[in-house]
């Protein structure tokens, strides 16, 4: 993957921006529609790119997590709409409302873990609130990035919607360059970068990032269940999933019945051995392979362990009482690996957590409500699912993003329109009723002279007050 014309495209999308035609209604419930048929059209291309890339086998996963169009053709004539808001007494006779308006040329940054719903997420979002958007998918997922560089100017607006494949001095050039809006999905280390990169043209930005999300499971609670979920959402996609539990806080009393719970499960899940399976991913290349590896040395296996560097295998692994100072646990794994740390209460978990960035996510499996109002009330994430995992990222009324080290802004539903929209405030008056501004200026007055006399009544009263201590 190689190209170095993004600044062409990044000026024709801005020239073709500017035409106005992406502020039609029309136009972007054509567009919307378009991206609609080429998912359903492109199943196939989809899939074989995502085995190619990922090992993935079916697109399901990948597919289901583009479900914002349907929402967004359903919705847009009402988030388009003007929104009128309350008046105050001078503005009665006028017009006041908020218009939510398109921010302009935005720049969309993928990841590869999940190469399809990544970009094409952002993208509805961008599309609704009228934008134009230059592409740029990862680098990492080469297949998934040139399908999509073939596909997208089959189905979509050719000079709006432009994608720039490449790797990091296609980034940089990119970068370099005005836009009105930067999305950017991967790691803290690139998010740095673009949030400076953003800061020459004071560019708004939003960064979903990660870190290391963390899942405490109470004591008292149905472990069996709590297990089988969480080795759902840790292990699929090889753990290669933003959201995914990173590391498990419980009690060493159940320590044992948690390894065994997940162990029993893994076997439903992905056969006796889950390299033979068809459901099981492998890692993205043989460097993110080897890094978590390492992040496995010195530490004691309970489950899995085995690897095969040739096909970038890691058998779905856990980890036993893992110190909180070990490699392990200084670095979100992005892998099937999943490490278990004792805790001797919830405030030891809750503290845990706390000395630590902000996560993603966070997961509690708990039946007190006490146990759950605790942990929401006193710890802070991007986001909570109780008694699951990852499905609060399936909900397209809740806003999906970090907080602090794990990102900032939000996105799904109607979320993606906001943060590619300015909500711009609007006051119309008329130019009759001239009579009426004599009213208003005399009531204007007539207030700033109540606050000013009630301000020196009150400062008179404090300082007698402050006579009277001075006095005793």
């Amino acid at each position: 993957i190689g190209n170095f014309s993004s600044k062409p495209k990044m000026q024709r999308a801005r020239a073709a921006f500017l035409t106005g035609r992406t502020k039609s209604l029309k136009f972007r419930t054509m567009q919307l529609k378009a991206l609609q048929r080429m998912i359903r059209e492109k199943e196939q291309e989809i899939s074989d790119a995502l085995k190619l890339d990922i090992g993935r086998v079916k697109e399901s996963d990948e597919v289901a997590r583009v479900s914002d169009q349907d929402l967004a053709l359903e919705e847009l004539p009402k988030w388009t709409a003007p929104h009128a808001v309350e008046k105050t007494l001078l503005t009665v006779m006028d017009q006041v409302y908020i218009r939510s308006e398109p921010l302009g040329v935005v720049l969309i940054i993928g990841a590869w873990n999940y190469p399809v719903a990544l970009i094409l997420q952002p993208l509805i979002g961008a599309i609704a609130a009228g934008n134009a958007a230059v592409i740029k998918p990862s680098e990492v997922s080469a297949h998934t990035a040139t399908l999509l560089e073939l596909l997208l100017p089959l189905y979509l607006d050719r000079e709006l919607y432009p994608v720039v494949n490449g790797g990091v001095p296609e980034t940089q050039e990119l970068l370099k360059q005005r836009f009105d809006h930067i999305f950017y999905t991967g790691n803290c280390t690139v998010g740095r970068l673009v949030m400076e990169a953003a800061s020459r043209y004071l560019t708004p930005i939003t960064l979903e990032l990660g870190g290391k999300s963390p899942c405490y499971i109470d004591k008292n609670c149905d472990i069996h269940v709590a297990c089988r979920r969480i080795t759902w959402g840790k292990f699929v996609n090889c753990g290669q999933t933003c959201i995914a539990p990173d590391y498990v806080l419980c009690e060493s009393s159940i320590q044992h019945q948690v390894v065994e719970e997940i162990r029993l499960t893994l076997q439903e899940f992905y056969g006796e051995d889950p390299k033979l399976s068809p459901d099981y991913g492998r890692m993205i290349n043989k460097r993110h392979f080897h890094r978590v590896m390492a992040l496995m040395e010195g530490t004691t296996v309970a489950v899995g362990g085995e690897s095969d560097e040739e096909s970038r295998y890691i058998a779905p692994t856990v980890l036993v009482n893992v110190a909180p100072h070990s490699r392990v646990m200084q670095e979100e794994i992005f892998g099937p690996v999943l490490p278990l740390v004792c805790v001797q209460s919830l405030d030891e978990a809750i503290d845990f957590i706390n000395q630590r960035e902000k996560p993603l996510a966070l997961y509690i499996f708990s039946e007190k409500q006490k146990v759950i109002n605790r942990m929401i009330r006193e710890t802070s994430s991007g986001g909570v699912t109780v008694n699951d995992v990852l499905l609060h990222f399936t909900i397209e009324s809740l806003p999906f993003g970090g907080v602090g080290q794990s990102g900032m802004g939000s996105y799904h539903g109607k979320h993606s329109f906001d943060q590619f929209s300015h909500r711009r405030g609007c006051l119309v008056k008329s130019l009759t009723m001239e009579g009426m501004n004599n009213v208003q200026t005399t009531l204007i007055i007539n207030k700033i002279k109540f606050q000013k006399h009630s301000f020196r009544f009150l400062w008179f009263l404090t300082e007698q007050k402050q006579a009277s201590i001075t006095g005793l």
